[in-house]
């Protein structure tokens, strides 16, 4: 018998509150945004759940801009690979601003693939607070 694919869902994505990865619980949603203000420690990014995939590996990557190490070598995109808990999952993706926040500023895309697809995927723009602001003013007017 053919087993069911895993079902997912992004249940929340944008700005969150400060995220202990030394703590169960997985932050809390405070703006849901795909535009972020350049802050220094802001928290961002999104919770997929998933079911049904208890076992199976799924592979998570940022993309960021072209963010310099300390010896001013363009830095991989983060990465890496984590096994699904249980058949009730929620996962958290994200990332924070840190100094100096100019080499931050840019499209920050964030994928999470499990058996060769990509099952969650946004792209947060990440600028000046004045440039966010003007963005959304332009939204709200239907540019």
């Amino acid at each position: 018998m053919a087993k069911a694919n895993i079902q997912h869902t992004i249940t929340s994505f944008g700005i969150y509150d400060k995220w202990d990865d030394s703590n169960k619980a997985l932050p809390k949603i405070t703006q849901f945004t795909l535009n972020v203000p350049a802050k220094i420690d802001i928290e961002f990014g999104f919770i997929v759940n998933i079911k049904k995939g208890k076992g199976k590996k799924i592979t998570y990557c940022i993309y960021h801009p072209d963010i310099p190490d300390d010896k001013g070598k363009i830095m991989p995109p983060f990465d890496g690979n984590i096994y699904i808990k249980d058949n009730n999952w929620d996962f958290y993706l994200g990332d924070t601003i840190w100094e100096p926040i100019q080499d931050k500023i840019g499209d920050w895309r964030m994928t999470v693939e499990c058996d060769g697809k990509i099952i969650a995927d946004k792209t947060f723009v990440i600028g000046e607070p004045n440039e966010i602001e003007e963005a959304k003013f332009w939204k709200r007017a239907g540019y």
